[in-house]
């Protein structure tokens, strides 16, 4: 039986933690397990909620008619390596999923889609963002709802990453992960926000 409470080596591996984030006094919050570490999530702006439903629901618009996979909400975690990550929207092929049952999915996202809060480091978000696609996710999108920018983190060759922002005038794409998904930036953007 593990000791769930205290790991020896004083970092959390993914199956402590799953255990872990379970006992009753954590088991109302949000965690992630970075680097073996658990971190609580905080709670989610209204804006940044609005905008990761805004785009799952595109996302849902064409992956579900479709069958192509799963659509994630931000309680939604994935194995990320040694980490278990809950992006804001995660998108999942059915191919990699390996199914429904269970807490977290053990691979990472083919998208992963982070909406970036005022008072979260710009450096630990774009940490993250390439932590998921050192680790199998195709395309992370950072969004900034403040700044109505989304930035498309992609991996080259030599394993760093590559960063596009894009403005209101231009559209996001699924890539080869979804050919046919496009979404125009400023339709996820709230009139309000």
């Amino acid at each position: 039986m593990l000791d769930i409470q205290s790991p020896k080596t004083g970092l959390m591996t993914v199956d402590e933690f799953l255990q872990w984030v379970n006992l009753p006094e954590n088991a109302d919050k949000r965690w992630e397990l970075i680097e073996g570490v658990p971190v609580e999530m905080p709670p989610s702006s209204k804006i940044n909620t609005t905008v990761a439903g805004i785009i799952a629901y595109y996302l849902n618009h064409l992956v579900l008619p479709n069958k192509l996979g799963y659509v994630s909400v931000p309680d939604g975690g994935y194995r990320v390596g040694r980490n278990i990550l809950q992006p804001d929207v995660g998108f999942i092929s059915k191919s990699r999923a390996g199914g429904l049952k269970g807490v977290s999915y053990d691979t990472a996202p083919d998208i992963a889609v982070e909406v970036v809060s005022p008072s979260e480091a710009e450096k630990n978000i774009f940490l993250k963002a390439h932590r998921y696609l050192l680790n199998g996710t195709q395309i992370v999108w950072v969004v900034y709802p403040e700044d109505k920018m989304v930035y498309v983190c992609t991996l080259e060759a030599n394993n760093s990453m590559n960063v596009l922002p894009m403005d209101e005038t231009m559209t996001l794409t699924g890539g080869d992960v979804l050919p046919n998904f496009t979404l125009a930036v400023a339709k996820i953007f709230p009139d309000e926000a």
